[in-house]
């Protein structure tokens, strides 16, 4: 059993500030019992003001929010999931990356993962997106070891893209990572399909630390951050309120589920049709 603890948060503009709500919640997933926390996407800094968060962002050797969670991991010794912070000034392209890491009991970081898929969309409600105009993507798959299971990353609008989830399964992951910042009508129409639709097709339980409501920065966020299990039952359903949720996952029902539906077994390499 894996006593897991997501955060579901309203991040802000400010790095210091986020960076308290983040330890907060690493100390009361501490106390609840939580083997490991999960949060969103931008955890760290949430702004759509690109010269403000220029100032704001920087890169990971020096940036408060990840120090803080790390220190705070090493003196609870709580693993932890930072959904993504926005990091300047490590490409030498210039190019800004939105990365995941996971820090274990000890403070280390043992893996980090760049989003590879970024949301350039215009909406129907007339919001446009356009991630590529600053981030670059990232071009590696990831997964994480830890003490339960191992981890498969992806961030938000990685989600649509079916094959990321599969070469995650298919190197061993068993709780798929997605947090996420997505906005309200794109929430509402496909967020808890798609969740679903990735637990399914890849037996694995799905773990989605979501943003939630109206942000500092102008933007609102849909929230409803889910645990799924990998028979596409929701386990957890944090609906529209920032806190902190607990739920208690059984990862030998991965075996059982892919004893049953052996999905995984049955995948065949179709190449380019």
């Amino acid at each position: 059993m894996m006593r897991v603890a997501i955060l579901q948060s309203t991040s802000g503009v400010s790095p210091s500030d986020n960076a308290a709500v983040l330890v907060d919640a690493m100390e009361q997933a501490r106390a609840k019992g939580a083997d490991m926390l999960f949060s969103p996407e931008m955890v760290g800094c949430l702004d759509r003001n690109r010269g403000r968060a220029t100032d704001s962002l920087t890169n990971e050797a020096h940036d408060v929010v990840l120090h803080a969670a790390r220190e705070a991991a090493a003196r609870l010794g709580l693993w932890t999931h930072i959904g993504s912070l926005g990091l300047k000034g490590e490409r030498e392209d210039n190019r800004w990356v939105n990365r995941s890491f996971i820090i274990d009991a000890q403070g280390g970081v043992t893996a980090r993962y760049d989003k590879i898929h970024l949301f350039d969309v215009d909406l129907p409600t007339g919001e446009s997106w356009r991630e590529s105009s600053v981030y670059a993507p990232g071009e590696n798959i990831v997964t994480a070891d830890t003490p339960w299971a191992r981890l498969g990353l992806s961030i938000c609008y990685d989600l649509r893209f079916a094959e990321l989830y599969r070469r995650l399964s298919d190197a061993g992951a068993k709780i798929l990572l997605a947090p996420a910042a997505f906005t309200v009508p794109t929430g509402r129409d496909h967020w808890e399909i798609l969740l679903r639709a990735r637990a399914i097709e890849s037996a694995s339980f799905v773990i989605a630390p979501a943003q939630v409501g109206m942000h500092e920065d102008g933007r609102e966020t849909y929230g409803h951050s889910l645990v799924i299990d990998p028979w596409g039952n929701i386990l957890l359903d944090m609906g529209a309120e920032n806190g902190l949720g607990f739920i208690d996952i059984d990862l030998e029902h991965v075996e059982a589920v892919r004893a049953r539906i052996p999905v995984l077994e049955h995948r065949r390499d179709l190449g380019l049709i």
